[in-house]
């Protein structure tokens, strides 16, 4: 469905501390990294998109995170939610919502909100229902 999301970030050496561990914990690979554009890219292992991305404006102008933007990546298991966000808070991260159910979305919803070290809303969500014991 997506070629690539672009998050704007204003401080990238940061952000890339930020993200670095973050999207290694998901799984996911760096593609490209160009600190004097400055900008890189993620992507899942054995494909080239989509492409998750976080660099400076292109315009120039300074960074905004804005009103009602959100990025959510999609895990297999509800305990790489508990541990994805405790690491986004470990890395700098502010809480927006701990891991837990939201049944408003759908029976089996589990998710957890945070916001980068720019202010952008991420979440890290599980739509699988809690194993059997």
């Amino acid at each position: 469905m997506f070629s690539h999301i672009h998050v704007g970030v204003g401080d990238f050496p940061r952000a890339m501390a930020f993200y670095e561990p973050l999207m290694t914990a998901l799984g996911l690979e760096l593609k490209f990294v160009e600190p004097e554009h400055p900008w890189a890219g993620w992507k899942a292992p054995g494909s080239d998109r989509p492409l998750f991305i976080v660099g400076v404006p292109h315009d120039g102008e300074p960074h905004d995170p804005g009103n009602g933007q959100m990025t959510a990546f999609q895990v297999a298991r509800r305990a790489d939610v508990d541990r994805l966000h405790a690491l986004a808070l470990e890395l700098g991260g502010m809480d927006e919502g701990g891991p837990g159910p939201r049944p408003h979305y759908h029976a089996d919803y589990y998710g957890a909100y945070f916001r980068d070290t720019e202010g952008n809303k991420l979440c890290v969500c599980c739509h699988a229902p809690e194993p059997a014991l």
